[in-house]
């Protein structure tokens, strides 16, 4: 009887749910194919999705490959290992994390998220952190995911100095959001202020290669240039998913009216940042009220919000400090809802989920901030 009554329980929950779902699911695009009609909807949704595909991810997966591929190239030969250990006495008074802390950030600028997630799952590696340090590890490296090939398109669009000053407002996103997380939990788990073990020497830790010089390049460049493609096959649901449906929230009509055609749309979020558009030139300098579509994107995927970038461009939307925000609250939040759920489920911590992404929601913002103003200062002086 009470298995009986758990079930039915179970069943009207989910009816419930299913009918909320159906409802706000028709009125999402029952507005929609009101306003563009039906077949140009439908029409719209291909075209923008084959257009993204063509155009952009292609262009991205390059990249990626490319970047893969030169970072594999740099963790071969030792670079990554000199540029750890030249970062490694700015971990402890910046964020208060162990030196091989770098590492997580150079790895994960190198590729994406995933990679500290690996990292966290390393005994030679967690055993330098105090508990509540390696719970903060999930903020710390989640702010440089995918950093390389973000950096890379803006520069390949032709903004390199705005991508460097976004790298650094990315930087003081890092720091806040890693900072917040470490106080949080703190706060109200203080029994993780301690270590599982005895602290290892940092020195320890290497990157092993074994193999001549042609065959480790050789080996580098190609499991690299794999893992570009991988990376560029992940996007590919984040671009032709999230990026068609933003830009349909965000462009409107063709100069002659609903076509069907790629890129139109019902313009809903620049009517709505329309309403507040001083709160964002203030914070972010974002001189027209579409550019609110690429930081709500990096929510979900940096490389679905890196698809809006050659429509902005086209349309003459974007400056130099447009990019330079973009870069910094790309990098700072590239996808982190998903990675924070993903690492913190695989170190137990999961009651932790809410503190980590209310602390990197703070930081991607700050992230934002800080590169609008440093790049106001910079042009001020140069």
């Amino acid at each position: 009887m009470r298995q009986w009554y758990r079930n039915q329980k179970f069943l009207t929950r989910r009816s419930i749910e299913a009918g909320i779902f159906l409802v706000i699911f028709l009125l999402f695009f029952g507005f929609m194919a009101h306003v563009m009609g039906l077949p140009n909807m439908l029409n719209t949704l291909m075209q923008t999705s084959y257009s993204l595909l063509m155009e952009t991810v292609f262009y991205i997966m390059a990249i990626a490959v490319l970047s893969g591929a030169l970072g594999a190239l740099l963790t071969e030969f030792g670079v990554v290992r000199l540029v750890e250990v030249a970062l490694r006495p700015l971990m402890k008074p910046l964020y208060n994390l162990p030196g091989v802390a770098a590492l997580g950030g150079i790895l994960t600028f190198l590729s994406d998220n995933p990679a500290i997630i690996s990292l966290s799952k390393d005994h030679y590696f967690t055993r330098y952190f105090k508990k509540y340090q390696l719970v903060s590890l999930t903020n710390f490296g989640t702010a440089f995911g995918m950093g390389l090939v973000v950096v890379v398109f803006m520069m390949g669009k032709g903004f390199l100095k705005p991508a460097l000053v976004g790298l650094a407002g990315a930087v003081v996103g890092s720091i806040i959001s890693t900072r917040l997380m470490q106080r949080s939990i703190l706060k109200h788990h203080p029994e993780l202020d301690v270590k599982d073990e005895e602290e290892g020497d940092e020195q320890q830790i290497s990157f092993k290669s074994e193999g001549g010089v042609f065959l480790r390049f050789l080996n580098a460049i190609l499991n690299g240039g794999k893992s570009g493609v991988e990376i560029g096959l992940a996007i590919i649901p984040g671009v032709l998913i999230i990026s068609t449906v933003v830009m349909m929230l965000t462009f409107g009509p063709a100069a002659n009216g609903y076509t069907g055609g790629a890129y139109e749309g019902v313009a809903v979020l620049p009517w709505l940042a329309g309403k507040v558009d001083f709160v964002f030139d203030w914070l972010f300098g974002f001189q027209f009220p579409e550019l609110v579509a690429f930081p709500i994107t990096s929510l979900g995927a940096v490389g679905a919000a890196l698809g809006l970038i050659p429509k902005f461009q086209a349309l003459g939307l974007l400056d130099g400090n447009a990019i330079a925000v973009f870069t910094a609250m790309g990098m700072c939040w590239s996808g982190y809802l998903s990675t924070h759920t993903a690492m913190l489920d695989s170190l137990g911590y999961r009651n932790l989920i809410s503190k980590a992404i209310g602390a990197h929601t703070l930081g991607g913002l700050a992230a934002g901030i800080a590169a609008h103003w440093l790049y106001v200062l910079l042009a001020l002086i140069f």
